[in-house]
């Protein structure tokens, strides 16, 4: 996704992919939270989400990496091998618990604390540069540190429900029910968000390190996708202690989500999440997960009728705050002047200088050491003709 030759329009092609991504994960959330009131379990949502983004892209990655320079080597499948754990197994599975615990707006809140998790992390590899007498870098650091205070602020603070008026006469009972757990539930969900949030954050880090030396994105979409439907299947395997039962999916709520999630928000978006990272890198990419959170609340209230209380939109509302105040700090970034077509042209013109001094040089030296040559030569032959007359 690099902006060449497409004037002003190309430097907003990372900013709508994200916001793109945004809005497939916003339906991801609804649809998701929808499939597992009706018992749909996590781990076959996982399973069956891959098999079936395997399945749609790999023919795309045959068609179009053709032309990509790959080579699959040892380390780069065991990066695979790690990619697929991360998001698909150990992510996905305990997102999906902790919103069993909670709700769908609680679990996109709290993994509003994805930025800033990445941000650090990014930070310590020596990723993210980060300069602490800089303006912009005092926005990403502040904004990091308001973006976990703002995740805690929506855990631990509940407060009054908030009357909206397209809720008012059909409250979701069991999404009120689920608002209404205990604080041990809340917390529970809480930190299986959390450390959802945690694999996710060194997925995007390890897809951007990945991508440097195995740079066709379509393929490795496909590898992450097929190695994760595999390490799924052994989790479920392992977890739902051979229940069958899980597996069976019909023409319903559970087959659209397992489509869509798998097409949308697995396929797509490892796709372009990774043409993102190329020219933003991983902070830009997760800079945008407030959006998803403002979309799936509206959505999730209308849809699911789920109640909003007071302290969760403080929270959401401090998180947003903290996490533009990175995106502020990364679009300082790309404002400061990168080494454009003139200033690599300097350096070539002053190489093109020096040799054609040096050319002069040695053409002056030539010249001089002709002249010189000439000059002796003529001295011998004189010396010559005095030796040979006769006295």
């Amino acid at each position: 996704m690099e902006n060449k030759g497409h004037g002003s329009l190309g430097k907003f092609k990372p900013f709508f992919a994200a916001i793109f991504l945004q809005v497939g994960y916003a339906g991801m959330d609804i649809l998701s939270k929808a499939a597992l009131n009706q018992g749909m379990s996590n781990y076959a949502l996982v399973v069956y989400r891959h098999a079936i983004a395997t399945v749609v892209m790999a023919p795309f990655a045959a068609i179009f990496d053709k032309k990509v320079k790959h080579k699959m080597t040892i380390p780069i499948f065991i990066k695979i091998m790690v990619l697929s754990l991360l998001e698909p197994v150990i992510d996905q599975n305990l997102y999906y618990l902790g919103m069993k615990y909670t709700t769908a707006t609680f679990a996109t809140a709290m993994y509003n604390i994805l930025p800033a998790i990445t941000f650090v992390m990014a930070w310590i590899l020596r990723i993210e540069k980060v300069n602490l007498r800089s303006i912009r870098s005092h926005g990403k650091v502040i904004g990091t540190l308001a973006t976990v205070a703002g995740a805690m602020f929506m855990t631990l603070v509940k407060g009054p429900v908030l009357e909206l008026f397209w809720t008012k006469g059909r409250i979701n009972h069991q999404a009120a029910a689920k608002n209404g757990t205990d604080f041990h539930d809340t917390i529970k969900g809480g930190l299986m968000i959390t450390v959802g949030c945690l694999s996710y954050a060194c997925f995007v880090i390890l897809q951007s390190v990945t991508l440097e030396t195995y740079p066709a994105e379509l393929s490795l979409t496909v590898w992450i996708c097929l190695l994760g439907t595999l390490e799924g299947t052994i989790a479920a395997l392992i977890m739902e202690g051979g229940n069958t039962a899980i597996w069976a999916i019909k023409w319903d709520i559970k087959l659209l989500t397992a489509a869509y999630t798998g097409i949308i928000c697995s396929g797509l978006a490892y796709y372009i999440q990774g043409m993102i990272m190329k020219d933003r890198g991983p902070v830009f990419v997760t800079a945008f997960s407030p959006l998803c959170m403002v979309i799936v609340a509206i959505m999730a209230s209308i849809i699911l009728a789920e109640q909003m209380y007071l302290g969760r939109l403080i929270g959401a509302i401090i998180v947003i705050v903290g996490v533009y105040f990175v995106l502020w700090g990364k679009s300082k970034d790309y404002k400061s002047p990168p080494p454009l077509i003139e200033q690599q042209i300097e350096p070539v013109k002053i190489d093109r200088a020096n040799n054609e001094n040096d050319s002069f040089d040695d053409h002056q030296a030539i010249t001089i050491d002709a002249a010189n040559r000439e000059t002796s030569i003529r001295d011998e032959k004189l010396q010559e003709k005095s030796d040979s007359i006769p006295v």
